[in-house]
């Protein structure tokens, strides 16, 4: 079937409707499949983007674990070094001297030996861990394809977005058309807002808390697949939690909410948004203050727009009572 603008007037059967929406995901695995041989062709780009999102050797260094350990090693060398040049020198100033028993220049020889052998044996570095690691065969392919398809989805997700709203609006009278098509138009902008806000603000205080909480006990290995699935689903779920006032909106327009039922139960909005930022990658603290601070701006930003909506529905009601009124009063 050809994609074409439909009346709200005009009826299509239930085969136009499966037809349609049959078009409309083709064209959704089209994207997603364009998506995906993309970000397979550019892999290294996005994997490099997602370890700078928050270099794993800056945070070890700040908590004292992997990547600290180098400057230790170079403060140990300096020290054995200071010591074996001032053995050297109380040699030397015990031959120069008279009356000095051989045992004593001997000892201060195996000093400069023993500071000597030990500068030398110390590591030149310890390891550090700059990039996530794999384990096995395979495993570096498999969460190459991990990532490549989590950042298919993110990439097609506004086109896809798109998609379902361009399949609903045909649906709605004129008057609602005016509210759902600059819906159309925000819903892919919000979810780009949301996953830049993400990537920028959210994870890295999450990823430096969580990867740095008691560094000092642990040996922190962190491996790639699972460092990788929790940057992207992060950014994909608050993605879609951007999604709140489009969905709020929605409600209002079909009559089962006002700009009174989101002010009066705010206290309960406030728990489910906790909620859903808990249901969201990040239990810890610090995520989920992040998480949840866009969502009740996003709650407050849905009250300003629903009574915006609600003043102009009153206004309108109230011009059409007026126009009734002075017809039925009209002789």
């Amino acid at each position: 079937m050809q994609l074409r603008p439909i009346g709200f007037d005009e009826r299509l059967s239930v085969v136009d409707h499966l037809d349609e929406l049959r078009t409309r995901l083709f064209i959704c695995f089209g994207v997603l499949l364009a998506a995906f041989c993309l970000c397979f062709w550019q892999n290294h780009p996005l994997i490099n983007a997602l370890n700078r999102a928050l270099p794993l050797e800056s945070t070890a260094a700040s908590h004292g674990g992997l990547a600290s350990q180098p400057t230790q090693a170079a403060d140990l060398h300096k020290a054995f070094k200071q010591l074996s040049q001032a053995a050297d020198q109380l040699e030397r100033g015990l031959a120069k001297s008279p009356g000095v028993a051989p045992a004593a220049s001997q000892g201060a020889a195996a000093i400069v030996k023993a500071a000597q052998f030990a500068e030398r044996s110390l590591p030149k570095s310890a390891p550090t861990q700059e990039r996530p690691t794999t384990f096995g065969v395979g495993e570096s392919f498999t969460t190459t394809l991990l990532v490549v398809g989590y950042f298919s989805l993110l990439f097609s997700l506004p086109v896809i977005l798109y998609q379902l709203y361009a399949f609903v609006i045909p649906a709605l009278s004129p008057d609602e058309k005016r509210v759902a098509v600059p819906a159309m138009v925000a819903a892919p902008l919000l979810f780009i807002v949301g996953v830049v806000f993400t990537y920028f603000e959210v994870l890295p205080p999450a990823v430096h808390f969580l990867q740095g909480y008691n560094a000092n006990q642990f040996q922190i290995i962190v491996q790639a697949s699972p460092y990788y699935k929790f940057e992207v689903l992060m950014m994909l779920g608050i993605g879609l939690c951007f999604q709140v006032p489009l969905f709020l909106l929605a409600l209002q327009k079909a009559g089962v909410i006002t700009s009174n039922t989101l002010t009066g139960n705010w206290r309960y909005a406030v728990v489910l948004i906790a909620v859903i930022a808990a249901a969201l990658p990040g239990v810890d603290p610090v995520s989920m203050f992040f998480e949840t601070l866009p969502l009740v701006f996003l709650y407050l930003l849905s009250i300003v727009t629903l009574k915006i909506v609600d003043h102009r529905n009153a206004r309108r009601t109230a011009a059409e009572a007026a126009a009734l009124a002075q017809q039925f009063d009209a002789p």
